[in-house]
């Protein structure tokens, strides 16, 4: 996953009139995900759908804020009829969309078009629906970090506007960060928290990214490109169309084939999210949640206890803290924000304790400290293992004083080495010393070998 976004709103025109020159295209479709592209010297390519365009609607409004705040307008007679329109017209609307960016208008982006409004009519009803949660979010990341609004839109092409969104390869949340690029722009991502699913840090996550893409390549189309497949690939993708045009149309060629759809998607998300009443299309009808607001806790805390002290429903709470993966937040491990409705928040400060002391062995079982069990087991009659590690000691001492008065020789022991024996430890046993023992067997060392046979005394 990768982002985008500036060019000049009066060169619109003519560049999409080059443009289409360049990419002249008779199209297939192989099947729900890709394009086959043939241009106009016979040669095939493949341009992925961005999965996000493949997402089935009712995945889509599972998630709790949908089901709760989203709802088909009754008012507005939605029909399956697409009108269609001539280049000229899609063009002259591309080109009165208020953008800095270039939305430029060839076959393939006609093609993403009219998969919008087509075949995912139905889902980009509920997008936008669900722009009214989340649109006011992107607008105000994008504004702190003096980004072109119309990037508001990657989020349509990235995730359908589904916080808790996981592509096929991990990229997760509204802004479908991987892992890597996430801690890269300061986004928590542990067993019990993924900050990518915060539709509010990863915003500004998101904005702080693109904003760096743009210092590397100066060019929006470029920008979004490598927002989809990284800067690496965009870099190779110009060194392997001669290195001098960098203009995204040209190296086009080069990309990844998903990548290749990704700037036509964002293009046509633009076009369908400002004209879809041209298209039949009729918004669900949003009614907005309550206002929300945040607490700090220091503790570890699970949503439960909130919801089951303050009587709230869990998939309400859940649906708040998105970010939290298990529905636990370890406040012990760093302070953590938990979001609530404006009105929960001081019954929460009034009733933290109860919270907090809620079920606690049950909802957070994790033990602190353990005991472990000193009890010796045995079986009938067998010795514990410290009394036959005794008896093997004795069992060893006997031995060796057999073997010693066994070996007897002109009033001088001798014992037989056992593997593991050392000097010291022969010493020891035998009531002398290393030096002694030295001297007895003319030794210059410590060395000893198992089966050796020396003189103790």
């Amino acid at each position: 996953m990768n982002k985008k976004t500036t060019l000049i709103a009066a060169m619109l025109l003519s560049a999409a009139c080059s443009m289409q020159a360049q990419i002249e295209v008779k199209e297939s479709e192989t099947d729900n995900d890709e394009l086959t592209i043939q241009n106009e010297e016979g040669d095939e390519e493949e341009v992925t759908f961005p999965e996000a365009m493949t997402y089935n609607l009712d995945s889509l409004l599972s998630e709790y804020m949908p089901q709760t705040y989203l709802s088909q307008d009754n008012d507005c007679q939605m029909t399956s009829d697409d009108p269609v329109f001539s280049k000229e017209e899609y063009i002259d609307r591309l080109t009165r969309i208020p953008s800095v960016m270039e939305l430029s208008y060839n076959d393939v982006v006609r093609k993403f078009i009219d998969r919008y409004t087509g075949r995912l009519r139905h889902s980009i009803s509920y997008m936008l629906g669900a722009a009214n949660f989340y649109m006011p979010i992107f607008e105000e990341a994008l504004e702190a970090y003096q980004l072109p609004l119309e990037l508001k839109y990657l989020p349509v092409i990235e995730s359908a506007l589904n916080p808790t969104a996981v592509s096929r390869v991990g990229a997760t949340g509204l802004w479908q960060f991987m892992i890597g690029t996430a801690k890269q722009y300061d986004l928590e991502v542990n067993s019990l928290v993924d900050e990518r699913r915060d539709p509010v840090k990863s915003s500004y996550a998101a904005a702080r990214y693109l904003s760096d893409l743009y210092r590397i390549f100066g060019d929006w189309n470029l920008v979004i490109a490598a927002y989809n497949c990284g800067p690496d690939n965009i870099n190779k993708a110009i060194h392997r169309a001669g290195g001098e045009n960098k203009d995204y149309w040209y190296i086009y060629p080069y990309l990844p084939k998903e990548t290749r759809g990704y700037v036509p998607a964002f293009i046509a998300a633009n076009y369908v999210m400002n004209y879809y009443c041209e298209h039949n299309i009729c918004p669900m009808t949003t009614r907005l949640p309550v206002k929300t607001d945040t607490v700090v806790i220091n503790r570890q805390l699970h949503l439960k206890q909130i919801a089951a002290v303050l009587d709230l429903d869990i998939n309400m709470v859940r649906a708040l803290n998105p970010e939290l993966r298990r529905d636990v937040a370890p406040g012990n491990s760093s302070p953590i924000t938990i979001r609530l409705a404006q009105s929960d928040i001081t019954r929460f400060i009034d009733m933290q304790d109860s919270i907090f002391n809620y079920n606690t062995g049950e909802l957070l079982p994790k033990r602190i400290e353990t005991s472990i069990n000193d009890d010796v087991p045995t079986v009938g009659r067998r010795k514990s293992a410290r009394n036959q590690r005794s008896s093997r000691n004795r069992s060893r001492r006997s031995r060796d004083e057999a073997t010693a008065s066994s070996g007897s020789k002109n009033g001088k022991s001798t014992i037989t080495i056992r593997r593991g024996d050392t000097l010291g430890s022969i010493a020891k046993r035998n009531g002398t010393t290393i030096s002694e023992l030295k001297r007895l067997n003319n030794l210059k060392d410590s060395k000893i070998r198992a089966g050796q046979s020396i003189k103790v005394r």
